[in-house]
């Protein structure tokens, strides 16, 4: 029997062009030709998704908001693949390269040959910076390079709560791999369910499933708490 896929690591709205200087300049001038959506990480492959896009206003540094666009990835049935996007097994890929640093967007350099057997080139640019986030794009690229080599051994993460419950609610509005806090975790699983939820039950739940290792807690000092899926990946989640 088949192993399943597994999803690793997502980056919502990042800009996907051309590699090189040249186009990063021509990217800032708006004439880089460039899109923007969601990049996955499985244990098989690298995936931009395009399809399906949603806007909304990120913060993206210190007291600093831009529109961004990425396409809402629930799990690996739910990528809108369209003809902007890009499918990267993992096998195919010839060079990986993180890049970053102060002033310096980070971004990840691929090199990959496509089914027909022609090479294939693309930087993958993160906009979302800051807040209390510890890896970026950039740390992605030694992660490829260990899946490729066989060297990280993916780590089982415990079955989730049926959606019939409200942790498995609350699972599958978390299912986006991203830090979302008790009032936005609140709003998301109200709307998706048309339900009318008391905010210290939402919390509750979501307590109860980082108690069971499904979902990691962090209590920044003076600030409200958030919460996001456990990644597969352990001591190299690339979420952390």
């Amino acid at each position: 029997m088949a192993t399943p896929e597994v999803m690793l690591a997502q980056e919502q709205a990042v800009v996907r062009r051309a590699p090189g200087l040249r186009k990063g300049v021509e990217a800032a001038f708006g004439r880089g030709g460039e899109t923007e959506g969601t990049l996955v990480l499985t244990d098989r492959r690298l995936v931009y998704v395009h399809g399906g896009e949603v806007e909304e206003d990120v913060e993206v540094g210190v007291a600093s908001k831009k529109e961004l666009f990425f396409s809402d990835v629930r799990g690996l049935d739910s990528m809108d693949m369209d003809e902007a996007s890009v499918e990267i097994p993992l096998a195919k890929i010839s060079k990986v390269a993180g890049h970053g640093g102060e002033a310096v967007a980070p971004k990840l350099e691929v090199r990959w040959t496509d089914s027909k057997g022609a090479q294939q080139a693309a930087e993958f640019v993160q906009q979302v910076t800051g807040g209390s986030r510890k890896k970026n794009l950039n740390d992605w690229a030694r992660v490829v390079e260990r899946l490729r080599a066989g060297s990280i051994k993916v780590k089982a993460v415990p079955a989730p709560p049926g959606e019939g419950t409200l942790e498995g609610k609350v699972m599958m509005v978390l299912a986006d791999m991203q830090e979302k806090g008790p009032l936005e975790i609140e709003e998301e699983v109200e709307g998706r369910y048309k339900l009318d939820l008391d905010p210290d039950e939402v919390e509750a739940a979501c307590d109860k499933l980082a108690a069971a290792g499904l979902v990691t807690k962090v209590s920044p000092k003076g600030e409200d708490p958030y919460y996001r899926k456990v990644s597969p990946l352990g001591q190299d989640d690339l979420g952390a």
